[in-house]
């Protein structure tokens, strides 16, 4: 498996918490060095592992955000 790095430049907030203390959160992540992506993943407590998650460019997130704004929620 490739190496790589993260860096978790801004910590937006938790979506959800499980009882095993891992924690579902909206992050702003520099992947190896690139621009910065908003990222919803699970995380161990100290952010020590990660699990799979999802990377939103800045337009896709705006994309994201006008179709949950039209949700009956």
């Amino acid at each position: 498996m490739a190496e790589f790095s993260y860096e978790i430049t801004e910590q937006i907030g938790v979506l959800s918490e499980s009882s095993n203390g891992w924690s579902r959160e909206l992050n702003l992540i520099s992947w190896n060095g690139r621009e910065p992506k908003y990222d919803i993943r699970d995380w161990a407590p100290g952010n020590e592992k990660m699990g799979k998650g999802i990377s939103l460019s800045k337009e896709e997130a705006k994309a994201l955000k006008e179709i949950l704004n039209g949700l009956e929620l």
